[in-house]
């Protein structure tokens, strides 16, 4: 193995995912920085590239990519099952989006090294220096960053296809991960979604909109969640809903008498939605779901509360609590990747390292654009970290109060700048 080249740059930034991507593009637009960035894969976009063929955001497009370029076309859906709302970008549009900003933007720009298909090992990189190896010739490039070295990997979004499934599963079971939903060969005789987050919920949705009849799918879900109401979450009067919400969110805590009272005030200020009335939920993950969504979802009787799943064989399923009958016509549908795991918080600015982590929950590219500009308008870390406290991602219901929290903090600290409440604007 021989070194192949070396690079100087101000910025070096380890992964080009949507926060990779972010944080790159305020510093470009707003700093004469030069940036390497450097990406296992073969293409900027992160966890899109693998993701399902059917995979949507949860949010409006004009709330994701970067700063300086806007997803979509600004435009209503007219018709499916979010219509009257704001466009939800597909995964393809998010990978070529992507694409269009690295190559007609990011590297035309001469201050940015594009270095994909390398790896960086972040746990043997001490100060500034960096050592890139190709996966494709085993060749290393060494890059020496005047500034920092970005960490864009550390909130690990990961999908099914990236990762067996924790259960054992026997020899001549039909079972694929979430993405084998777009390329049946066959039908099958039922379909057993294991999974009750977002991707669970997408994959539901897939099989009713391709009209299989709501009593022919099995939804294992060891915790039901809370979701958000996308009708909520949207541009234009974004501003105004948004101070709507937190006055109602603030009116909630304060009224409420317990935490199960205050999920209930919650629920009637439409902050929060579940699925079915007479189950609390346990998990609060912030997928959202349109009104009519949730109607669909609705439709799915077959609901099973027994745990995480164990073992799946020809004829039964193994869960924590029980043992349910499956069949060998059956296709069992993984979505139990943890697409976002709760990561624990680390000092955003430490030193020559930069960490990039969320700062308002649950808005992971708001947060590597803010970063981004913290990093450029002030010149001292402890400021910066002040004005970057972390809120982890939310995984229990309860979390909801923790994330609150720090989004109130948080908020409170940029509101009392000036400057910073302009540039948020």
């Amino acid at each position: 193995m021989t070194d192949s080249s070396s690079v100087d740059t101000d910025y070096v930034i380890v992964g080009a995912g949507a926060m990779g991507m972010a944080f790159a593009d305020v510093i470009l637009a707003e700093t004469d920085a030069t940036v390497a960035i450097i990406d296992r894969g073969n293409r900027p976009g992160g966890h899109w590239n693998h993701a399902y063929p059917f995979v949507r955001l949860h949010q409006p497009s004009a709330f994701y990519g970067v700063n300086s370029r806007p997803l979509g076309s600004d435009r209503k859906d007219t018709d499916g099952w979010n219509a009257g709302l704001y466009e939800l970008a597909s995964g393809a549009e998010v990978v070529a989006y992507y694409d269009h900003v690295m190559h007609q933007q990011f590297v035309p720009s001469g201050r940015v090294t594009y270095l994909p298909m390398h790896d960086v090992d972040l746990t043997a990189t001490e100060g500034t220096d960096v050592v890139a190896r190709s996966l494709v010739d085993g060749t290393t490039t060494g890059l020496r960053a005047r500034t920092r070295v970005v960490d864009a990997t550390y909130m690990n979004v990961s999908v099914p296809s990236q990762r067996a499934p924790k259960y054992e599963i026997a020899d001549g079971v039909r079972h694929g991960p979430v993405n084998a939903l777009g390329t049946l060969g066959e039908p099958a005789d039922g379909y057993t979604v294991v999974g009750a987050g977002k991707t669970g919920a997408d994959a539901c949705l897939f099989l009713l909109r391709h009209g299989v009849d709501p009593d022919m799918i099995r939804w294992i879900t060891p915790r039901d969640s809370w979701f958000l109401d996308r009708a909520r979450i949207q541009p234009g009067d974004f501003f105004e809903g948004t101070a709507a919400a937190f006055i109602d969110q603030f009116r909630c805590v304060a009224e409420s008498t317990s935490i199960p009272d205050l999920f209930r005030l919650l629920e009637d200020a439409g902050l929060l939605l579940r699925l079915y009335a007479d189950v609390e939920p346990t998990m609060y993950r912030c997928s959202t779901v349109s009104t009519d969504e949730a109607d669909q979802l609705r439709r799915i009787r077959d609901v099973v509360r027994l745990g995480r799943v164990r073992r799946i064989t020809r004829d039964e399923i193994v869960l924590d609590d029980g043992t349910i009958p499956t069949t060998a016509n059956t296709f069992h549908v993984d979505c139990t990747a943890d697409g976002l795991e709760r990561r624990p918080a680390v000092q955003v600015f430490d030193d020559h390292r930069l960490t990039l982590q969320t700062v308002r929950h649950c808005q992971q590219v708001f947060s590597a654009a803010f970063i981004a500009h913290v990093e450029a308008a002030y010149d001292d870390d402890a400021r910066r970290n002040t004005l970057c406290g972390v809120v982890p991602h939310p995984d229990a219901a309860t979390d909801w109060i923790r994330t609150a929290y720090g989004n109130s903090l948080n908020s409170a600290r940029w509101n009392a700048d000036p400057e910073l409440t302009a540039w948020l604007a």
